[in-house]
């Protein structure tokens, strides 16, 4: 079990690859802090794993609420007295053309998908310098590569995810602490769920493998960023997608 004995902090984890990631990591050995806005889905997730041997705690977060942050981080360090992985995964998204976005759609999926992982890596970052080891993953996407159509915001966020992550690689890389960014192309999640067949199609079509990626696959990725065998990877920006970019 590659994390075993390390306690890995999971945000937006009540659902789809946020989730996939929390059971991929119990697996693996590691005790998982499942934090996420959906109280009642994020306890009901820890309750499964517990339920099945492995270690898991429920937390309500928003990673909004830089008050709430620190108090997850201080909950977890009194009771395992240490974080050794974080997973920015929690995001929203609030699509429209330029032309129609409002200014509230824009700053609502900036807060979260952006300033969202700041305010989480700024809290857990400490605890992680003090010990002189840790690794930060964070959550973009091949549109934070690439751009797409209708997602202004989405894109700023992922596009901006991926240089923090290179600029804390680059602060926090000589204090012992990894930081990368993955970046999945199109996922059967939840936000996949509401889009008609025919766009689904398009993106199936789009990729060369010829299927939409599952959240276990991304899962899977992050499971090798956060363990050793990924020692000498640091300010990496992964493309998940199934060969969509080529």
């Amino acid at each position: 079990m590659r994390l075993e004995g390390r306690v890995a902090v999971i945000t937006g984890a009540a659902a789809g690859i946020g989730q996939a990631t929390a059971h991929r990591f119990a697996r693996e050995g590691a005790c998982v802090v499942l934090c996420d806005r959906n109280v009642a889905a994020v306890e009901q997730e820890a309750a499964a794993l517990r339920d099945t041997g492995l270690e898991a705690l429920g937390y309500a977060l928003d990673v909004t609420d830089r008050r709430g942050i620190a108090d997850l981080v201080q909950s977890t360090m009194q009771r395992f007295g240490r974080i050794d992985v974080l997973v920015n995964n929690a995001g929203i998204t609030a699509d429209a053309r330029l032309a129609r976005m409002s200014e509230e759609q824009f700053d609502a999926v900036i807060d979260v998908n952006l300033k969202g992982v700041f305010n989480c890596t700024q809290a857990v970052a400490e605890v992680m310098t003090a010990r002189g080891s840790g690794v930060i993953l964070n959550a973009s996407s091949v549109v934070g590569i690439y751009g797409n159509y209708g997602q202004t915001n989405y894109a700023a966020s992922k596009f901006g995810v991926i240089g923090m992550t290179k600029t804390w690689a680059r602060e926090l890389g000589p204090k012992g602490i990894r930081v990368n960014a993955v970046c999945p192309g199109f996922v059967a999640t939840d936000i996949l769920s509401t889009m008609p067949e025919k766009v689904l199609d398009g993106f199936r079509s789009a990729c060369w493998q010829g299927r939409i990626g599952l959240p276990d696959e991304i899962a899977s990725v992050y499971a090798f960023l956060a363990s050793d065998d990924a020692s000498y990877i640091n300010g990496a920006a992964l493309e998940v997608s199934g060969g969509l970019s080529m």
